[in-house]
């Protein structure tokens, strides 16, 4: 068991290229980053086998109940010491969402448009968006707005880790969804990436999915905000951002890919987002 933990922390610790926030020039968007492997599962319904345990899909990584719980504390401990370690909350999310994402996958199983999803399983990534065709598109729609956000924040969508320590190909799939549509997120909700934009979006986000990961990063995440910032996050942005959260339909049955011409006002307006506050982040 222990040498299975060590392959696992060695994965979960796999080089990450991210852009870091404020780093000089324009948002590289390329496809060299490396390929997701949340996808379907073999025919035979086991991709691998190894020291008896069943590889469920493509970069699955079995782990016992005790080995999910030490990968959930140390990637905790760095995911609050370091908040931009994509890799570490990535692992953190996976290892504590057993208990919320049947759920979520659920939701998605009664609608309409979540069910497609699921059907389908869509990737947002370089090789799946036509950027030059999403930068063309008016100001104020979904994909021209997303892909300024790319831009501005200097952010790439294939920079989210593929799921590995979810024991269950369709929830892999979920927690997937949730993390490519999170920079959506962030653009339907007008945030920009730093320290204050990513604890508004942790608040809606935990409150719309209940994920422990979500919930740790919107209680923990203010404590490295200024005293004017705080202010600011308790005043106006935190009850928006929670009455948003409650009022929204689930934001993981939205099929966002064929939203790219839907203006944001009006997708808001059908998920249930309130405009957010006119204050300075």
């Amino acid at each position: 068991m222990l040498a299975r933990l060590r392959r696992a922390a060695a994965a979960a610790r796999a080089p990450l290229r991210r852009a870091a926030p404020g780093s000089p020039g324009g948002v590289r968007l390329s496809h060299a980053a490396p390929r997701a492997a949340a996808g379907r599962p073999a025919e035979d319904g086991c991709a691998e086998e190894q020291e008896g345990c069943c590889r469920l899909y493509p970069g699955h990584i079995p782990t016992s109940p005790l080995q999910k719980a030490l990968l959930a504390a140390g990637s905790a401990l760095t995911a609050l010491y370091d908040p931009y370690r994509h890799d570490m909350v990535a692992v953190l999310g996976e290892t504590t969402g057993c208990l919320v994402l049947p759920s979520l996958r659920d939701k998605m199983k009664h609608d309409p448009e979540g069910y497609r999803i699921l059907q389908e399983r869509p990737r947002i990534r370089l090789s799946t968006l036509d950027v030059n065709r999403l930068r063309g598109l008016p100001d104020g729609t979904l994909g021209r707005e997303y892909i300024r956000f790319l831009e501005d924040n200097k952010v790439s969508p294939d920079t989210r880790m593929p799921a590995k320590f979810v024991d269950d190909e369709e929830l892999a799939y979920v927690i997937q969804r949730y993390r490519e549509v999170h920079d959506l997120m962030h653009t339907l909700l007008g945030m920009p990436t730093n320290m204050l934009g990513e604890v508004v979006v942790k608040w809606f986000e935990a409150i719309q999915t209940g994920l422990p990961m979500c919930v740790l990063g919107a209680a923990f995440g203010p404590v490295r905000l200024s005293a004017r910032k705080l202010r600011v996050l308790a005043t106006e942005l935190l009850p928006w951002a929670i009455q948003s959260g409650r009022n929204a339909n689930c934001i993981l049955n939205i099929y966002y890919e064929q939203r790219w011409e839907q203006t944001v006002e009006s997708l808001r307006e059908e998920i249930g987002i309130f405009p957010p506050p006119a204050v300075r982040v």
